[in-house]
């Protein structure tokens, strides 16, 4: 299966988008261009899913490693990400 370039579609995601997100930094506005749930609970939870060891009351902190972590697993799974993206 060929890889998919995950910023060009998200790029072009948010050209049909009226909202200026700003996905390649924050899981919030990713989140809500992929049409999910990107409130507190909702990123509590995949935090959960995901595995994250740190402190969820810090949302700040949780948030970085979401948008960093669901970057690397779209890497691992066929998708084509910038470097920058998962770091």
């Amino acid at each position: 299966m060929p890889e998919v370039d995950v910023e060009a579609v998200l790029t072009e995601m948010q050209t049909g988008d009226s909202q200026q997100l700003n996905w390649r930094t924050s899981i919030v506005d990713l989140l809500k261009l992929l049409g999910l749930d990107s409130s507190l609970d909702a990123r509590k939870e995949l935090a959960s899913e995901l595995h994250y060891t740190g402190n969820t009351e810090d949302s700040a902190e949780m948030n970085i490693w979401l948008h960093r972590e669901v970057m690397q697993k779209l890497s691992e799974n066929g998708g084509k990400v910038p470097e920058n993206l998962k770091s």
